[in-house]
């Protein structure tokens, strides 16, 4: 979860870019590839390991 403005910030950002993204595949006619694309790294983000930290 986003604990400041800087880091919703950059989730608004990355959201942006991903319907932008979105938008240019369609009208090229390859939406489909690119969803599959983007589906493929938000899945590498959402399931690799968080940092350790040492305490």
């Amino acid at each position: 979860m986003p604990t400041n403005e800087k880091e919703i910030n950059n989730v608004l950002f990355d959201q942006l870019s991903i319907v932008e993204r979105l938008d240019k595949a369609q009208k090229r006619g390859e939406y489909e590839q690119e969803s599959e694309s983007i589906r493929k790294e938000i899945e590498r983000k959402l399931y690799q390991k968080p940092p350790l930290v040492n305490e």
